[in-house]
């Protein structure tokens, strides 16, 4: 067969363009770009002995393959992205998700505030990030309100000055008190400039203003003012000292390393604005090594930027790639002129080092991590008597006996397949009834799988149960009626909430508190069954909370729902809206609506 492809790709001409490799269902399994079609695709099936266990797997499964002429190569990478998101081939490099990373975002209205938002839109407000999660987003934040005392409430400036007391947090200090009407727009924009060049990573030059502003006051014996700017100084130096590292060539950069270790690799992205690293960011892939280093990087370049549709002004990279044809293809798909280079010696080259060191040094630590779960799942197959690779752990939650769920995670080899994770809404069982709750759960799961569902395939090597001998006896049950034999544990806790030992439906107990890897890794199980569960029964309680409420009014749905929350943040600020404020969002016959519904009793 190989003789086939191998004679078949030899045909091919010398263009640039795309070619799509098919399996014998005629199933995609990859798309790449080449600048000459006929060299790269012969490659695959000329000396199989060169290539890596991965990419062996992938040349075994080849049945045909398809390509595309394109007139240029950067046509090529232009199309090549395009099919990979439309057919999410097996073999590519994929990121493991296509969320947008978050940015700070400050609108253009008069006392704007700054929030966090998923991704950047092309509208008039400015942007700040992107960030790694939420939580650096959030962080930058807190350190913004800190050092100008910026309105965190829910009021909403002009509309409600004067209209109640400033709160607790402007007797503290920690808010500069707009709600009293005393800060002009003006002077609020002032401290929002300030603010931003904080997001921009310029502390720099406000240090050094506040510094001027501090000596002003304390020449004029005001104080409390001084000492008002010293914290904001400290605050800042704090934050400065905290990025750990400074380079005065890197403006507007990121600095992208690839590392491997034994058939996995990582990308490490790190942010600088300024001069000063803002945020590092890890990326890992399985099954590759140096070899997979161009591919690698490549992708997740093309599918990081464009998810963002936004980039720095200079990419720094640590291996040579096609920094022409990339470099083009990242300007074209954030619609801004981006600058590509691989620096070989210098300042730059050293900061390149630095990324390839973090990159080495992540994966030195998910490594340690890997055999410290396995040590621990070796000391609980010791003590059980038996392997227990895929491990499936239920949990109960509810609100006061109302929207119960159950929870389940799964562990393979000692670590978490969140994949595999599925949630259940309590249908049957009566309200805070934990029993019945786990035996419907449990049998609505083993159901699917008995029934040949792939999504519950395969049943795991062992049920954990959050919960003492009772539960376990309770799931015990379904276990009967449906036949099935693997074992069942409970996990039983302590009066500090931790699992002190593991019961059978028999009773029969076995210690894990005396064990501490066994102890850490069960606890650790616990744990993300418990959050898993209530997090989505916080999320029931949310739609229902907002159900309750908004899409009960005539008129009003996602979209406008959506708007209403996006613009009053909460429903008691909607419903504290006058019918004016409210047509400033929405239709006003809408906006009737939602004030009568409301205010029914008026």
């Amino acid at each position: 067969m190989y003789e086939d492809l191998k004679e078949k790709a030899l045909l091919l001409p010398m263009d640039s363009g795309v070619y799509i490799m098919q399996d014998k269902e005629g199933t995609i399994i990859y798309i790449g770009k080449a600048k000459h079609l006929k060299n790269r695709v012969s490659s695959y099936f000329v000396n199989l002995s060169s290539h890596n266990e991965k990419t062996l797997q992938m040349i075994r499964r080849i049945d045909s393959f398809r390509y595309v002429v394109t007139k240029t190569e950067f046509d090529a990478l232009l199309l090549e992205s395009q099919l990979i998101k439309q057919h999410k081939p097996k073999y590519n490099i994929l990121l493991k998700d296509d969320k947008g990373y978050p940015f700070v975002r400050l609108g253009n209205e008069p006392y704007a505030r700054f929030e966090v938002v998923n991704r950047k839109l092309k509208d008039k407000a400015k942007y700040f990030g992107p960030f790694s999660s939420r939580g650096q987003a959030y962080k930058a934040l807190d350190l913004v309100h800190t050092i100008f005392q910026m309105p965190t409430c829910t009021r909403v400036f002009p509309r409600d000055f004067g209209k109640a007391r400033p709160c607790l947090n402007y007797h503290m200090e920690k808010c500069m008190g707009v709600c009293k009407g005393d800060i002009s727009a003006s002077q609020y924009a002032e401290f929002l400039d300030k603010a931003g060049r904080i997001l921009d990573g310029k502390y720099k030059g406000l240090a050094e203003e506040f510094e001027e502003k501090m000596l002003k006051a304390s020449e004029d014996l005001e104080f409390e003012k001084a000492a008002s700017y010293r914290d904001k100084i400290i605050t800042l130096k704090k934050m400065s000292q905290g990025q750990g590292v400074f380079s005065k060539s890197l403006v507007d950069t990121d600095i992208i390393a690839y590392a491997s270790l034994n058939m996995r690799a990582c990308v490490v992205k790190m942010s600088y604005i300024a001069g000063t690293l803002l945020d590092k960011e890890a990326v890992f892939f399985d099954g590759c090594d140096e070899n997979d280093a161009n591919e690698v990087m490549e992708s997740f370049i093309k599918q990081y930027y464009e998810a963002q549709g936004f980039s720095p002004k200079n990419i720094i990279l640590s291996h040579e790639l096609d920094i022409d044809t990339l470099g083009e293809y990242v300007s074209h798909v954030t619609n801004r002129k981006v600058n590509m280079a691989v620096p070989q010696k210098g300042e730059k080259r050293f900061q390149v080092t630095l990324a390839l060191d973090n990159a080495r040094k992540e994966l030195e630590l998910r490594e340690k991590l890997g055999e410290k779960h396995l040590k621990s799942l070796e000391m609980l197959t010791e003590m059980l008597g038996f392997e227990p690779t895929r491990i499936e752990s239920y949990d109960i939650s509810h609100y006061a006996g109302d929207m119960t769920v159950c929870g389940m995670v799964v562990f393979e080899n000692g670590k978490p397949l969140k994949k595999a994770y599925k949630r259940f809404k309590i249908e049957t069982a009566r309200g805070g009834d934990d029993y019945a709750s786990l035996q419907e759960a449990v049998g609505r799961r083993l159901d699917r799988a008995l029934n040949g569902d792939e999504n519950f395939l395969p049943l795991p090597d062992l049920f954990l149960i959050d919960g003492g001998i009772g539960q376990v006896r309770a799931v015990e049950k379904v276990f009967e009626e449906k036949r099935i034999d693997i074992p069942l544990l409970g996990m039983v806790k302590d009066d500090k909430h931790r699992t002190r030992e593991l019961t059978d439906a028999d009773g029969n107990l076995y210690g894990i508190d005396t064990k501490p890897p066994v102890f850490a890794f069960i606890t650790r199980i616990q744990d993300e069954v418990h959050r898993f569960s209530i997090e989505y029964n916080k999320t029931l309680r949310s739609k229902k909370l907002t159900k309750s409420t908004l899409d009960n009014i005539d008129g009003i749905g996602e979209e406008r729902k959506a708007k209403l929350l996006r613009h009053f943040k909460t429903i008691t600020a909607i419903k504290n809206a006058s019918i004016s404020e409210l047509s400033e969002i929405i239709p006003e016959k809408i906006a009737y609506n939602v004030y009568a519904y409301f205010h029914k009793e008026d």
